[in-house]
């Protein structure tokens, strides 16, 4: 975590339950992202706490049972759509946002959202979405070749960074021959990615 920024009491505490509720693995990288994510809100201009919180939930619901899973993200707003409804992988945003909401007690729809959509994205994402989707993107502990690539893009311009994401994401569920979320297509016509 930055040496800096000290999450408000609700963040301390849920910085707390993530760590209980996650593997050292999972919490590792959910600290990395809110570390990212409160980085780039201090660049940008976003509310810090907001981004802290997005981004230590943002995996929350990631290592319950696939039949928890699917049972919470059912239960997101907004709905899953046809994909997600059938790619496991994911679930655990929407269920993350569900979650927060019902048993944590997120009431901001901006860092509920931001949960909601770190993985597929949407059309017109708040400047809180953005950060944490691209967060998680560049997050310290990513290895992928294009991950400093990223990272440049991210310290440069956030559309930039989501036009190169979402048109990386696009086409990386192509290789894999996965069909694209509703709500993603949606993002790249957005963004004009």
């Amino acid at each position: 975590m930055s040496d800096d920024f000290n999450p408000n009491k609700k963040g301390r505490e849920l910085l707390a339950f993530a760590q209980t509720a996650l593997s050292e693995k999972r919490f590792v990288h959910s600290r990395n992202v809110a570390s990212e994510a409160v980085r780039l809100a201090d660049k940008y201009d976003c509310d810090k706490d907001k981004a802290f919180i997005a981004g230590i939930l943002h995996d929350i619901r990631k290592e319950i049972s696939p039949q928890e899973k699917l049972a919470e993200a059912l239960k997101a707003v907004p709905p899953l759509d046809p994909v997600e409804k059938k790619e496991q992988k994911l679930w655990h945003g929407p269920a993350g946002a569900y979650f927060a909401k019902s048993a944590l007690g997120i009431d901001d729809d901006d860092v509920l959202y931001a949960i909601r959509f770190h993985t597929i994205g949407r059309a017109d994402m708040c400047l809180l979405e953005q950060i944490v989707y691209i967060s998680d993107l560049i997050s310290a502990d990513r290895t992928y070749a294009d991950v400093e690539k990223f990272r440049r893009y991210a310290n440069e311009s956030l559309d930039k960074t989501m036009r190169k994401a979402l048109r990386f994401s696009r086409d990386d569920l192509k290789e894999k021959g996965k069909d694209l979320p509703l709500y993603t297509i949606e993002a790249l016509q957005f963004y004009n990615a």
